[in-house]
């Protein structure tokens, strides 16, 4: 059975249902971070084996060593990575990759920069990763515990559009994208590209998808967001509106989303649904829905 090596360090960071941990050590004097991935079983979920599903579990991996996105302009992995594979899953090691402080600004410019590159359409790259997300949400039944607060009638407004909103995003220009870039996966830097980390949801979405994403938890407002995006954006890909309804339409349903799923942990403790918007795991989420109200009222409205 793997095992970590006694002189690793655990290091906190977000997991996937495939990871099993990650950990720092060094090698040679370097520092270097390594990321456990358990291999499927037979009992697991179908999307852990099906390579275009957001929750693939060996993209991360893939993505660093295939060398992808070595040189990639805008985002680019850390500088040395290689992978050890065994019968129940494979270990990745990287270089450590030092937080360089970056402003959301130049974040948001590497993003448009990023969604110029040719990822080759490699058959592992993630695809459709808001409409499987919302799939999820519909076998739970849909945000019902949204369903008891007061943004009960717009979120019932928006998920019944869901489906004309998805197809809005798969009309706009299609690009290249990480998929998840936090503040946490964004955090080096190399020359005018962010050196990015947690590969396992690369793949291609919607011109200002990975905006959406990033104006979650990112302090600046949209518009100067927006603004650094385009400016990244090669030219011709797409217009600004086309780039402004892609971060609108994935920042909305993300934020409800993960919005509606805080408040279905606590939900069934004591006491009233309201008492519980303080709480510690899911006021931050509340905060980052509440910074979308006029995102949400312009898709209520469109």
């Amino acid at each position: 059975m793997w095992q970590p090596e006694p002189g690793w360090h655990p290091v906190p960071a977000g997991s996937g249902p495939s990871t099993v941990g990650v950990w720092r050590t060094a090698l040679e004097g370097q520092p270097i971070v390594v990321k456990r991935f358990a291999a499927p079983h037979e009992d697991d979920p179908a999307e852990l084996s099906d390579r275009s599903h957001f929750a693939w579990w060996r993209r991360g991996a893939d993505a660093l060593e295939s060398g992808l996105v070595r040189d990639t302009p805008g985002l680019r992995g850390p500088e040395r990575c290689w992978v050890e594979e065994d019968d129940e899953g494979l270990t990745l090691f990287q270089t450590w990759v030092e937080d360089a402080a970056l402003n959301g600004l130049f974040r948001a410019h590497a993003l448009g920069r990023f969604a110029g590159v040719d990822l080759g359409g490699r058959p592992w790259l993630a695809r459709g990763q808001l409409a499987a997300r919302l799939r999820r949400v519909e076998h739970r039944g849909g945000w019902r515990t949204l369903a008891r607060t007061t943004v009960a009638d717009v979120a019932d407004h928006l998920w019944g559009r869901r489906q004309r909103l998805l197809a809005e995003l798969d009309a706009l220009p299609q690009v290249a994208q990480h998929g998840d870039p936090t503040p946490g996966n964004l955090p080096g830097r190399s020359g005018d590209d962010v050196v990015a980390l947690d590969w396992a949801t690369l793949g291609t979405g919607p011109v200002g998808g990975d905006l959406g994403y990033l104006l979650l938890s990112a302090r600046e407002e949209l518009d100067p967001l927006l603004d650094a995006y385009l400016l990244g954006l090669p030219d011709g890909l797409a217009d600004r509106d086309e780039a402004l309804h892609g971060a609108r339409v994935t920042a909305v349903l993300t934020a409800l989303t993960r919005a509606d799923w805080a408040l279905a942990r606590v939900a069934d403790g004591e006491g009233p649904l309201a008492a519980k918007f303080r709480h510690p795991a899911v006021e931050p989420y509340l905060r980052a829905l509440q910074r979308q109200a006029a995102l949400i009222e312009g898709l209520v409205r469109g």
